[in-house]
Protein backbone atom coordinates (compact mmCIF):
# COMPACT_ATOMS: atom_id res chain seq x y z
CA UNK A 1 0.00 0.00 0.00
CA UNK A 2 0.94 3.62 -0.76
CA UNK A 3 0.55 7.28 0.32
CA UNK A 4 1.20 10.15 -1.43
CA UNK A 5 1.41 14.11 -0.22
CA UNK A 6 1.09 17.23 -1.86
CA UNK A 7 0.89 19.39 1.14
CA UNK A 8 4.25 20.71 1.78
CA UNK A 9 3.57 21.06 5.48
CA UNK A 10 2.41 17.46 6.12
CA UNK A 11 4.91 16.48 8.26
CA UNK A 12 6.92 19.48 8.40
CA UNK A 13 7.33 19.85 12.04
CA UNK A 14 7.12 16.02 13.44
CA UNK A 15 8.02 12.91 11.64
CA UNK A 16 4.81 10.96 13.63
CA UNK A 17 2.75 10.93 10.65
CA UNK A 18 5.12 9.62 8.06
CA UNK A 19 6.65 6.69 11.40
CA UNK A 20 2.91 5.96 11.88
CA UNK A 21 2.34 5.11 8.15
CA UNK A 22 5.47 2.88 8.17
CA UNK A 23 4.22 0.82 11.16
CA UNK A 24 1.32 -0.13 9.18
CA UNK A 25 3.22 -1.05 6.31
CA UNK A 26 2.18 1.61 3.99
CA UNK A 27 4.70 3.61 2.14
CA UNK A 28 4.87 6.90 1.58
CA UNK A 29 6.23 9.61 -0.72
CA UNK A 30 5.88 13.52 -1.30
CA UNK A 31 4.93 15.40 -4.37
CA UNK A 32 5.55 18.82 -5.43
CA UNK A 33 2.87 20.94 -4.48
CA UNK A 34 2.62 22.68 -7.71
CA UNK A 35 2.35 19.53 -9.54
CA UNK A 36 0.38 19.85 -12.67
CA UNK A 37 -2.59 17.58 -13.31
CA UNK A 38 -1.04 14.91 -16.16
CA UNK A 39 2.35 14.85 -13.65
CA UNK A 40 -0.04 13.87 -10.61
CA UNK A 41 -1.97 11.34 -12.35
CA UNK A 42 1.09 9.57 -14.05
CA UNK A 43 2.88 9.56 -10.13
CA UNK A 44 -0.16 8.19 -8.66
CA UNK A 45 -0.47 5.19 -10.60
CA UNK A 46 -0.94 2.27 -8.10
CA UNK A 47 -1.26 4.78 -5.29
CA UNK A 48 -4.14 3.81 -2.26
CA UNK A 49 -4.32 7.33 -1.05
CA UNK A 50 -3.52 11.16 -1.61
CA UNK A 51 -2.96 13.48 1.34
CA UNK A 52 -3.74 17.03 -0.87
CA UNK A 53 -3.52 20.89 0.34
CA UNK A 54 -4.52 22.72 -2.94
CA UNK A 55 -4.11 20.60 -6.24
CA UNK A 56 -7.02 19.80 -8.20
CA UNK A 57 -8.59 16.38 -7.66
CA UNK A 58 -11.42 16.21 -10.24
CA UNK A 59 -12.95 13.82 -12.28
CA UNK A 60 -10.60 13.11 -14.69
CA UNK A 61 -8.06 12.82 -12.07
CA UNK A 62 -10.42 10.43 -10.46
CA UNK A 63 -11.04 7.93 -13.59
CA UNK A 64 -7.20 7.85 -13.85
CA UNK A 65 -6.50 6.35 -10.64
CA UNK A 66 -8.43 3.30 -10.54
CA UNK A 67 -6.22 2.13 -7.23
CA UNK A 68 -7.18 5.56 -5.09
CA UNK A 69 -9.43 4.65 -2.24
CA UNK A 70 -8.87 7.74 0.04
CA UNK A 71 -8.37 11.25 -0.80
CA UNK A 72 -7.18 13.55 2.52
CA UNK A 73 -7.68 17.16 2.99
CA UNK A 74 -4.89 18.43 4.60
CA UNK A 75 -7.07 21.24 6.04
CA UNK A 76 -10.56 22.07 5.96
CA UNK A 77 -11.82 23.27 2.39
CA UNK A 78 -12.43 21.00 0.08
CA UNK A 79 -13.26 22.80 -2.66
CA UNK A 80 -10.46 21.48 -5.13
CA UNK A 81 -11.98 18.31 -4.82
CA UNK A 82 -14.62 16.54 -6.38
CA UNK A 83 -16.52 15.34 -3.77
CA UNK A 84 -19.44 14.05 -6.07
CA UNK A 85 -17.30 12.26 -8.52
CA UNK A 86 -15.33 10.52 -5.60
CA UNK A 87 -18.42 9.45 -4.01
CA UNK A 88 -19.35 8.09 -7.40
CA UNK A 89 -15.96 6.09 -8.07
CA UNK A 90 -16.57 4.81 -4.01
CA UNK A 91 -13.42 7.01 -3.54
CA UNK A 92 -13.71 8.67 0.73
CA UNK A 93 -12.82 11.95 1.15
CA UNK A 94 -12.02 13.46 4.24
CA UNK A 95 -11.08 16.70 6.08
CA UNK A 96 -9.33 17.95 9.38
CA UNK A 97 -12.02 20.36 10.52
CA UNK A 98 -11.09 20.65 14.23
CA UNK A 99 -7.58 20.28 14.13
CA UNK A 100 -6.23 23.83 13.48
CA UNK A 101 -9.48 25.85 14.55
CA UNK A 102 -7.50 27.66 17.94
CA UNK A 103 -4.89 28.86 15.12
CA UNK A 104 -7.17 30.16 12.97
CA UNK A 105 -8.90 32.32 15.34
CA UNK A 106 -5.74 33.77 17.09
CA UNK A 107 -4.69 34.73 13.51
CA UNK A 108 -7.79 36.33 12.68
CA UNK A 109 -8.05 37.85 15.86
CA UNK A 110 -4.39 38.85 15.48
CA UNK A 111 -5.25 40.40 12.12
CA UNK A 112 -8.37 42.17 13.32
CA UNK A 113 -5.76 44.11 16.21
CA UNK A 114 -2.75 44.56 13.09
CA UNK A 115 -5.48 46.68 11.03
CA UNK A 116 -6.73 48.53 14.22
CA UNK A 117 -3.31 49.59 15.36
CA UNK A 118 -1.62 49.35 11.83
CA UNK A 119 1.23 47.93 12.94
CA UNK A 120 2.63 46.73 9.90
CA UNK A 121 2.58 50.67 8.73
CA UNK A 122 4.82 51.28 12.00
CA UNK A 123 7.03 48.54 11.83
CA UNK A 124 7.81 49.25 8.15
CA UNK A 125 8.43 52.83 8.62
CA UNK A 126 10.18 52.14 12.02
CA UNK A 127 12.36 50.12 10.05
CA UNK A 128 13.22 52.65 7.66
CA UNK A 129 14.50 55.08 10.53
CA UNK A 130 11.53 56.70 10.91
CA UNK A 131 10.15 57.21 14.18
CA UNK A 132 6.34 57.58 13.71
CA UNK A 133 3.18 58.71 15.55
CA UNK A 134 0.14 56.81 14.04
CA UNK A 135 -2.81 56.35 15.85
CA UNK A 136 -4.82 53.57 15.23
CA UNK A 137 -8.61 52.10 16.16
CA UNK A 138 -9.83 50.66 19.23
CA UNK A 139 -10.67 47.46 19.48
CA UNK A 140 -11.88 47.01 23.00
CA UNK A 141 -15.63 47.65 23.31
CA UNK A 142 -15.92 47.80 19.90
CA UNK A 143 -18.58 45.59 18.13
CA UNK A 144 -17.95 42.33 16.26
CA UNK A 145 -19.74 40.74 13.29
CA UNK A 146 -18.53 36.85 12.61
CA UNK A 147 -19.84 35.56 9.42
CA UNK A 148 -20.16 31.80 9.96
CA UNK A 149 -20.70 30.76 13.45
CA UNK A 150 -18.81 27.47 13.25
CA UNK A 151 -16.14 26.34 14.93
CA UNK A 152 -13.68 28.91 13.98
CA UNK A 153 -16.17 31.37 14.26
CA UNK A 154 -16.91 30.22 17.97
CA UNK A 155 -13.51 30.21 18.84
CA UNK A 156 -13.13 33.95 17.78
CA UNK A 157 -16.08 34.70 19.61
CA UNK A 158 -14.46 33.33 22.75
CA UNK A 159 -11.05 35.66 22.71
CA UNK A 160 -13.82 38.62 21.63
CA UNK A 161 -15.16 38.66 24.70
CA UNK A 162 -12.00 38.81 26.39
CA UNK A 163 -12.18 42.52 24.70
CA UNK A 164 -15.76 42.90 26.04
CA UNK A 165 -16.70 43.06 21.95
CA UNK A 166 -20.42 43.59 21.28
CA UNK A 167 -20.85 40.48 19.07
CA UNK A 168 -23.24 40.13 16.26
CA UNK A 169 -23.13 36.66 13.77
CA UNK A 170 -24.64 35.59 10.40
CA UNK A 171 -24.81 31.59 10.08
CA UNK A 172 -27.57 29.98 8.23
CA UNK A 173 -27.17 26.86 10.83
CA UNK A 174 -27.13 28.55 14.04
CA UNK A 175 -25.74 27.41 17.00
CA UNK A 176 -28.53 28.88 19.90
CA UNK A 177 -26.96 27.77 23.11
CA UNK A 178 -23.67 29.01 22.53
CA UNK A 179 -25.03 32.42 21.37
CA UNK A 180 -26.92 32.38 24.39
CA UNK A 181 -23.32 31.08 26.61
CA UNK A 182 -21.98 34.04 25.17
CA UNK A 183 -24.13 36.80 24.65
CA UNK A 184 -24.26 36.86 20.89
CA UNK A 185 -27.41 37.68 18.59
CA UNK A 186 -27.86 36.45 15.29
CA UNK A 187 -28.81 38.76 12.56
CA UNK A 188 -29.11 38.92 9.25
CA UNK A 189 -25.87 39.50 7.01
CA UNK A 190 -26.82 42.85 5.61
CA UNK A 191 -27.77 43.85 9.69
CA UNK A 192 -24.73 42.93 10.66
CA UNK A 193 -22.38 44.59 7.92
CA UNK A 194 -24.12 47.35 8.76
CA UNK A 195 -23.71 47.88 12.93
CA UNK A 196 -20.21 45.65 12.68
CA UNK A 197 -17.35 47.64 13.58
CA UNK A 198 -14.99 44.54 12.74
CA UNK A 199 -16.01 41.60 10.25
CA UNK A 200 -14.80 38.67 10.00
CA UNK A 201 -15.53 35.66 7.27
CA UNK A 202 -15.43 31.74 8.34
CA UNK A 203 -17.18 29.90 5.76
CA UNK A 204 -16.77 27.63 3.74
CA UNK A 205 -16.79 28.34 -0.40
CA UNK A 206 -19.57 27.45 -2.12
CA UNK A 207 -21.79 28.93 -4.87
CA UNK A 208 -23.92 30.16 -2.30
CA UNK A 209 -21.04 32.40 -0.27
CA UNK A 210 -19.11 33.09 -3.95
CA UNK A 211 -18.71 36.92 -3.58
CA UNK A 212 -20.80 36.89 -0.63
CA UNK A 213 -19.14 40.18 0.26
CA UNK A 214 -19.24 42.43 -3.00
CA UNK A 215 -20.00 45.88 -3.66
CA UNK A 216 -23.61 45.85 -2.73
CA UNK A 217 -22.37 44.35 0.55
CA UNK A 218 -19.19 46.83 1.10
CA UNK A 219 -21.55 50.20 0.53
CA UNK A 220 -23.36 48.76 3.49
CA UNK A 221 -20.68 48.97 6.07
CA UNK A 222 -19.56 51.89 8.24
CA UNK A 223 -16.17 53.64 6.76
CA UNK A 224 -14.25 53.14 9.97
CA UNK A 225 -14.97 48.64 9.49
CA UNK A 226 -12.32 46.95 9.22
CA UNK A 227 -12.99 43.58 7.22
CA UNK A 228 -10.88 39.81 7.75
CA UNK A 229 -11.24 36.86 5.62
CA UNK A 230 -9.01 33.85 6.52
CA UNK A 231 -11.52 31.30 5.29
CA UNK A 232 -11.61 31.11 1.73
CA UNK A 233 -10.75 32.84 -1.00
CA UNK A 234 -13.24 33.61 -3.21
CA UNK A 235 -15.87 34.51 -0.72
CA UNK A 236 -14.87 38.54 -1.30
CA UNK A 237 -15.11 39.92 -4.18
CA UNK A 238 -11.15 41.25 -5.09
CA UNK A 239 -12.65 43.67 -6.89
CA UNK A 240 -15.13 45.28 -5.29
CA UNK A 241 -12.87 45.09 -2.20
CA UNK A 242 -10.35 47.23 -4.16
CA UNK A 243 -12.95 50.05 -5.05
CA UNK A 244 -14.18 50.06 -1.47
CA UNK A 245 -10.32 50.76 0.13
CA UNK A 246 -9.51 53.21 -3.23
CA UNK A 247 -13.03 54.92 -2.41
CA UNK A 248 -12.39 55.29 1.46
CA UNK A 249 -15.62 52.96 1.59
CA UNK A 250 -14.20 51.14 4.94
CA UNK A 251 -10.92 51.90 6.70
CA UNK A 252 -9.04 48.32 5.99
CA UNK A 253 -9.24 44.76 5.17
CA UNK A 254 -6.90 42.07 5.72
CA UNK A 255 -6.90 39.09 3.60
CA UNK A 256 -5.47 35.27 3.76
CA UNK A 257 -6.61 34.00 1.04
CA UNK A 258 -7.41 34.93 -2.48
CA UNK A 259 -9.26 33.60 -5.56
CA UNK A 260 -6.00 32.51 -7.38
CA UNK A 261 -3.46 31.42 -5.43
CA UNK A 262 -0.37 32.57 -5.21
CA UNK A 263 -0.85 35.76 -4.96
CA UNK A 264 2.41 37.21 -5.85
CA UNK A 265 1.13 40.44 -8.01
CA UNK A 266 -2.27 41.91 -6.96
CA UNK A 267 -3.69 45.58 -7.37
CA UNK A 268 -5.03 45.53 -3.59
CA UNK A 269 -1.02 45.48 -2.57
CA UNK A 270 -1.21 49.23 -3.67
CA UNK A 271 -3.49 50.03 -0.73
CA UNK A 272 -1.82 51.05 2.81
CA UNK A 273 -4.49 49.71 4.70
CA UNK A 274 -4.51 46.42 3.24
CA UNK A 275 -2.99 43.00 5.03
CA UNK A 276 -1.57 40.31 2.19
CA UNK A 277 -0.74 37.27 4.25
CA UNK A 278 -0.30 33.63 2.20
CA UNK A 279 -2.75 31.69 3.36
CA UNK A 280 -0.78 30.86 6.54
CA UNK A 281 -3.47 30.96 9.24
CA UNK A 282 -3.35 27.05 10.51
CA UNK A 283 -0.40 27.30 10.22
CA UNK A 284 1.39 26.21 13.81
CA UNK A 285 3.42 23.64 14.89
CA UNK A 286 0.63 21.78 17.15
CA UNK A 287 -1.77 22.56 14.36
CA UNK A 288 0.29 20.92 11.46
CA UNK A 289 1.08 17.86 13.37
CA UNK A 290 -2.55 17.33 14.65
CA UNK A 291 -3.80 17.72 10.89
CA UNK A 292 -1.15 14.88 9.57
CA UNK A 293 -2.19 12.60 12.17
CA UNK A 294 -5.93 12.85 11.85
CA UNK A 295 -5.32 12.29 7.85
CA UNK A 296 -2.96 9.10 8.43
CA UNK A 297 -5.67 7.74 11.18
CA UNK A 298 -8.30 8.31 8.63
CA UNK A 299 -6.03 6.27 6.04
CA UNK A 300 -4.95 3.67 8.15
CA UNK A 301 -8.91 2.86 9.16
CA UNK A 302 -9.87 2.83 4.74
CA UNK A 303 -6.81 0.99 4.05
CA UNK A 304 -6.17 -1.26 6.90
CA UNK A 305 -9.02 -1.17 9.13
CA UNK A 306 -11.62 -1.43 6.64
CA UNK A 307 -13.78 1.06 8.94
CA UNK A 308 -15.04 4.48 7.74
CA UNK A 309 -12.57 7.69 9.09
CA UNK A 310 -13.60 10.43 10.83
CA UNK A 311 -14.75 13.36 9.02
CA UNK A 312 -16.09 11.53 5.99
CA UNK A 313 -17.27 14.38 3.59
CA UNK A 314 -20.84 13.28 1.78
CA UNK A 315 -23.51 15.42 -0.17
Amino acid sequence: MKVVSTSPSFAKYSNEPIEFLRNHQIEFEYLPADITEAEFIEKMQGVNAAIVAFNTISEKVLDSLPDLKIVCKHGVGVDNIDVKAAQDRGVVVTNVPNANKHAVADFAFALMLSLARKIPEANDKTKKGEWPRIFGSDVYGKSLGIVGLGMIGREVAKRAKGFDMKIVAYDPYPNDAFAAEYGIEYVQLEELLTISDFITLHMPLTPQTRNLIAEKEFALMKEEAFIVNASRGGIVSEAALYEALKNGKIAGAALDVFEEEPATDHPLFEHSNFIALPHIAGYTSGAINTLGMVCVQNIVDVLVNNKEPNHVIKL
